[in-house]
């Protein structure tokens, strides 16, 4: 069991060291849309690659979701093969958000034996879902076309 400011620690050297390993500015929370972002995410037991849709507006994020969901075989066949679709997920704090993550288990933050296969991970992921995302931004971004 890691102390407080040892899992602080452990975190901030993990962040650090994937950003000397692949220094790149992700995309992330710049995506241009509103409440629609990319997210890296690391535990104890696994490690995920998001696009979470988090609008207020029900119907936006419906939307929103449905628009990446109708472009799900060419995710699949042409980006990445593994990614989890869900439209209703329950965060912690009670928010529903729609979510699209792709996962590796078996790997720990506080194992640094694992964090090259999770830099790995992370970068081949989020570089996948950056490109798809740029090749169908304009479609996905625009509210009057729908799916």
């Amino acid at each position: 069991m890691y102390s407080k400011e040892d899992a602080k620690r452990i975190k901030r050297e993990f962040w650090i060291q994937f950003a000397e390993e692949y220094p790149r500015k992700w995309i992330l929370y710049n995506t241009q849309i509103k409440d629609f972002s990319f997210k890296f995410y690391i535990d104890n037991k696994k490690a995920q690659v998001l696009l979470e849709i988090e609008h207020k507006e029900l119907e936006k994020r419906t939307i929103y979701y449905e628009k990446i969901e109708s472009l799900k075989n060419i995710l699949f066949e042409d980006y990445i093969n593994d990614v989890i679709f869900e439209r209703d997920f329950h965060l912690e704090s009670g928010k529903t958000v729609s979510r699209i993550w792709v996962e590796k288990s078996g790997i720990s933050i506080n194992n640094k034996d694992t964090w090259n296969t999770v830099f790995d991970f992370f970068f081949e992921k989020m570089d996948a879902f950056e490109r798809f995302f740029f090749d169908y931004e304009e479609y996905i971004n625009d509210l009057e076309t729908n799916t």
